[in-house]
């Protein structure tokens, strides 16, 4: 049986219970640092596999084929023919291509029958969703911060007298491995505790990292116990929620007390709260920014009791770019990127999937949305709580718009400027809109028009009379990658494709070469099922999920696929020209037009740069 939550519990009950139940007394030592925590990196730093690398359940439920959900109804239910029991970050069986939350199956025996039908792809954790092989995780000369070791560690990549606490943090679930172990499929890095760790000791915790617990009771019992003699508090990775392998809640109530099951915070609902020999003990959730959001809310005002001094905290006032609606009754905290535009602070809110670390390596704010509030509206001027300091906040560059792997080159050369580039993909039109509602600093673009030119006309329709200014990036050769490498534009009819998503350059693209050899794009199975990068594409093909894809020649060598050539297309970045005058955007045609990102270019192969650096005016 799926066990429940117990009552959940506002944010303000929790301080209230701890405040009540905890009497934390300091303790004074001297504090190694983790050799990496508030160091800069020296050069870029890239995934050395994609997370995840196979299809992974989001939820507690069953695996199903959606096709076999169809016309289910209340009045019509459906027994499924065949489906199987699948638990969260489990391997979605070959075949299945959706699960249904265990909450909507009635179960009887080996037999599911279901209410409603489901959407293909449906609480699947498709792979690569948090990054893809050879995606940069971190730029060269960052400063790397306590959560984002958790972060390097999952993708692959291999350490004064102050009050301090000693917190005991126990990893659990038979499917992890230690980070720098390239997990199989089925299998994850364990990286939550090694992100627990680097938080508290960045405020001066004194942290024991237990070995891995497999999901065996006895073995988590003891574990527990241990933590809890040897330590002030105790911390439990993974096993908070309602799986039928989570054990945490029943084990604490075993040794002593649960306070706390479920609090109304998104993510990190399912946190636990016990007490065992008058010692806090705490169960996070297993999805990486469920964990960030429990150390962050609670878990840090719980150490702050013990006389640490936490780091102060920064609000800025800003300008939302899109509307972000939220379930009232939750404490809703939400990962932005947020810069200063022409003077004024904009944030624009990145993923809000909680298993997607990538959020938190991009992020340098957080919103918190109120439990009584539905949401926010795009436009509003609402509080963000700032990860950086104000000054390296208002250095960021927000670039909006068409994704290219070139990006994240620029990314680490215009560091040596000051310079901190924030990129959000949203298409070559999301980034047009973006501009057009001064949401961006610049729109990388490569929108194609029926007369063959690239972005001018779109920018004169959508922002007519504005003074815009294009920056050639490069000429980019755009085609269509395959496995076998001989799938040709004239050949997709006949394959399994993996399309970009609408209002992309590539999606235009692609769609005028349809056109312009009269192709029926319903007959490309597959064209309908979008992503947002170049990679992704890459990888989906790379992995067997589809036979063809469209994107830029430099996604393919990445990831060594053939490359078939469809088209030379304009890659600029589009900036108001009242703007121009901006260091920071000085500092990036700068580095745009050096001999270093000519050789970049170079390098990477699928770019002519003979126009990089060339400016185009509007009007």
């Amino acid at each position: 049986m799926v066990k429940r939550y117990l009552d959940v519990v506002s944010l303000q009950e929790v301080f209230d219970i701890m405040t009540a139940e905890f009497t934390p007394a300091p303790s004074v030592r001297e504090v190694p640092l983790e050799e990496s925590v508030g160091c800069i990196s020296a050069g870029p730093v890239f995934a050395r596999y994609s997370v995840p690398e196979i299809h992974l359940s989001a939820m507690d439920g069953i695996a199903v084929r959606s096709a076999d959900t169809i016309g289910a109804s209340e009045q019509r239910p459906v027994t499924l023919p065949e489906a199987v029991r699948v638990n969260t970050g489990n391997i979605v069986p070959p075949g299945f291509d959706a699960v249904i939350m265990i909450e909507d199956v009635r179960v009887d025996g080996d037999r599911f029958t279901i209410r409603k039908p489901t959407a293909p792809w449906q609480h699947v954790r498709p792979a690569g969703e948090d990054i893809a092989e050879s995606e940069m995780v971190i730029p060269g000369r960052h400063r790397i911060r306590p959560h984002e070791v958790g972060a390097l560690a999952t993708y692959g990549i291999t350490s004064l007298p102050v009050f301090s606490v000693r917190a005991g943090i126990i990893p659990t679930g038979s499917e992890l491995v230690p980070h720098g172990i390239k997990p199989a499929p089925g299998q994850v890095v364990e990286s939550n505790t090694v992100m627990a760790a680097a938080w508290l000791e960045s405020l001066g915790v004194q942290c024991t990292r237990y070995q891995i617990t497999p999901d065996e009771p006895d073995l988590i019992r003891d574990a527990i116990a241990r933590a809890v003699e040897d330590n002030d508090m105790a911390i439990v990775s993974a096993g908070s929620s309602a799986g039928t392998r989570d054990f945490t809640a029943d084990i604490i109530a075993e040794l002593g007390e649960v306070l706390v099951h479920g609090v109304a915070i998104k993510p990190g609902k399912p946190v636990i709260i016990g007490k065992v020999g008058g010692k806090p003990v705490i169960g996070m959730p297993g999805y990486p920014l469920s964990a960030l959001t429990v150390l962050r809310e609670i878990i840090t005002p719980l150490v702050a009791r013990y006389g640490l001094a936490l780091p102060d905290q920064v609000l800025q006032r800003a300008r939302l770019t899109s509307t972000l609606h939220s379930d009232a009754g939750s404490d809703e905290f939400v990962l932005l990127s947020v810069g200063k535009i022409g003077g004024k602070w904009v944030a624009s809110p990145q993923s809000r999937g909680s298993g997607v670390q990538m959020s938190g390596v991009r992020a340098n704010a957080y919103l918190r949305i109120p439990r009584p509030v539905e949401g926010f509206e795009a436009g509003e001027e609402v509080d963000t709580n700032l990860m950086v300091s104000r000054s390296e906040a208002g250095e960021a560059l927000l670039l909006t718009g068409s994704h290219d792997p070139v990006l994240d080159y620029l990314a680490t050369m215009v560091r040596s400027g000051g310079v901190d580039i924030h990129s959000t993909h949203t298409g070559s039109m999301g980034g047009l809109i973006s501009l057009k509602k001064q949401d961006c600093h610049a729109a990388p673009m490569h929108l194609l028009a029926d007369d063959g030119d690239y972005n001018i006309p779109y920018l004169s329709r959508y922002l007519p009379g504005e003074r815009i200014t294009l920056i050639c990036v490069a000429g980019r050769e755009q085609g269509i990658v395959s496995v076998s490498g001989d799938i040709g534009i004239d050949d997709l009819p006949a394959h399994r494709f993996v399309n970009r998503q609408k209002g992309s350059g590539t999606r235009l693209l692609l769609d005028y070469e349809l056109k312009k050899r009269g192709t029926d794009v319903s007959r490309i199975e597959g064209y309908n099922r979008e992503l947002t990068t170049h990679i992704g594409v890459a990888l989906a093909v790379k992995s067997g999920e589809a036979d063809a894809g469209m994107c830029v020649y430099s996604a393919a060598k990445a990831l060594s696929l053939p490359f078939q050539p469809v088209a030379q297309e304009r890659y600029e970045l589009a900036v108001r020209t009242e703007h121009m005058d901006d260091p920071r955007i000085m500092a990036l045609l700068d580095t745009i037009r050096s001999e270093e990102f000519i050789r970049v270019l170079q390098d990477l192969g699928g770019y002519d740069s003979r126009e990089t650096g060339v400016q185009r005016e509007l009007p």
